[in-house]
């Protein structure tokens, strides 16, 4: 049997259009208690489906070490952080707030 996290990577990884439906849903809820801890849970999952943290990184052109303390449950990462790994995942901000058409 499959764990969540291995089901939901397995599924980013396959459909690139739900990664952003995805990662869309965990940033609407921000505003909600556990909201910010669920975004990065939502972006650490598509940071595995894209490669892992050691590709992610490369392509974020942060350290390793340091993606993994930016997206971990106690992660506070900077938005420098965020908006880097999202651009290295293909991406962006603005895919989060318009709705798809």
């Amino acid at each position: 049997m499959k764990s969540h996290d291995t089901a939901v990577v397995e599924m980013l990884r396959n459909d690139p259009e739900m990664a952003i439906e995805y990662l869309r849903a965990a940033f609407d809820e921000m505003d909600e208690e556990g909201g910010e801890a669920a975004f990065l849970m939502a972006l650490r999952h598509l940071v595995q489906a894209q490669g892992g943290m050691t590709e992610v990184a490369k392509r974020a052109k942060i350290s390793r070490e340091s993606l993994y303390r930016a997206l971990s449950p106690e992660g506070n990462p900077k938005l420098r952080t965020i908006t880097a790994v999202m651009k290295a995942t293909g991406i962006h901000f603005h895919q989060l707030t318009h709705s798809a058409a």
